[in-house]
């Protein structure tokens, strides 16, 4: 996928990830995945974009 398309419904500053938009703060995918990382998460910290790909 392009990462020159911006999907305004979800934000994003992660400018080392593949999807992120190159030209605004804002992920380049159609839908994402979140998860966590914890047991029984409760705090933002706990949670986890499980859409993140490493740029090349």
């Amino acid at each position: 996928m392009s990462s020159e398309r911006a999907n305004k419904c979800i934000e994003c500053t992660i400018h080392n990830c593949q999807h992120h938009c190159s030209s605004s703060d804002h992920c380049s995918l159609d839908h994402i995945s979140v998860g966590t990382h914890e047991a029984d998460p409760t705090d933002v910290q706990c949670t986890d974009c499980l859409s993140f790909t490493m740029r090349k």
